[in-house]
């Protein structure tokens, strides 16, 4: 953690907390997931500022010591995609080069799609491009495809999925999430409690310390700010309209694991395998499968990740 200073900036209307190493050198802008912070990005920030490279990596809108509004409406793509906009702006830089994973990599792919310019070469984690499919909206498709309890569409109610996180320390449920290894749907049945407390040690890529950092701000801020982005979903879905279609033309590079439960759900190996994948992204330079690593490959895999991360960008 040392030399990684900390500020505010403010883009879009709010405050943005952002972590930052490296003060010259091209920006690597790191974008992190759910149910995470800046804070996933330590081991890649460290590295890549060390390397020459200006790192930065925010806590995202409703995350860790960023502003959380109140509004469902205020987590569409268009907010979480301004957003960043902005925060390039803010750095005085035109282009970033981009790396991101879960749900960053869905904002990656949007930031992408609206405004390619921005981007100099994206490293994408974990979840591969999701082209809009104009006949169906993508939470109606997981309910057939997966059912009801499919962990998206448990996620929709507001207000619901948050009692349930309640019944459990913000501790509990951030080790629950970050060490499971299950691959295919995620499946959370409503009959069950959906974080149990856990005797096996933590792995060794997560400490106590790395836990109970998440876990006080998750305390602070709650969920609701996370689970708001994929309440919005259906939404993107319409406001997305006019995209449909569209390629990604940005240079690319996608790295998941085996056991990534999006790499082993709803036909995405088909995808990327099949060459659909670069279809919709003609730039698709190199697909990276890493054996016996699950979803959250930046903390797991660290090390890997930021040479990987460094191998491609140093190219451009």
């Amino acid at each position: 953690m040392e030399g990684i200073v900390h500020r505010t900036v403010e883009v879009n209307g709010i405050k943005m907390h952002i972590a930052e190493k490296g003060k010259e050198g091209p920006v690597v802008l790191f974008l992190h997931g759910f149910p995470e912070l800046w804070y996933s990005w330590r081991h890649q920030i460290a590295a890549l500022g060390s390397l020459g490279y200006r790192a930065v990596a925010p806590d995202l809108r409703g995350y860790g010591d960023t502003d959380v509004p109140s509004s469902v409406n205020s987590y569409t793509i268009f907010h979480l995609v301004g957003d960043v906009v902005a925060l390039i702006d803010s750095l005085g830089v035109d282009q970033v080069f981009l790396v991101a994973h879960d749900w960053g990599a869905i904002v990656g792919w949007y930031l992408c799609l609206f405004r390619p310019e921005r981007v100099k070469a994206y490293v994408c984690l974990s979840v591969p491009y999701l082209p809009r499919n104009p006949k169906v909206k993508p939470v109606d498709g997981m309910r057939a495809l997966s059912g009801d309890d499919y962990y998206i569409c448990r996620f929709q109610e507001l207000g619901k999925m948050e009692a349930e996180i309640a019944k459990d320390s913000s501790e509990q449920v951030i080790k629950s999430m970050l060490t499971g290894r299950t691959t295919g749907p995620l499946i959370l049945p409503k009959e069950r409690f959906l974080f149990h407390p856990s005797t096996k040690p933590l792995p060794s890529w997560l400490s106590q310390e790395d836990v109970a950092y998440y876990a006080s701000k998750f305390e602070k801020t709650g969920f609701s700010g996370g689970l708001n982005f994929y309440r919005n979903l259906n939404l993107n879905w319409e406001l997305t309209a006019a995209w449909t279609g569209a390629q990604i033309k940005v240079p690319l590079k996608f790295i998941t694991g085996d056991f990534d439960l999006v790499y082993t759900s709803s036909g995405t190996k088909q995808y990327i395998e099949s060459g659909g994948f670069k279809k919709d992204v003609p730039n698709l330079e190199e697909v990276v499968i890493q054996e016996g690593v699950a979803h959250f490959n930046n903390q797991e895999a660290a090390e890997d990740i930021s040479n990987h991360i460094y191998d491609f960008i140093k190219k451009f």
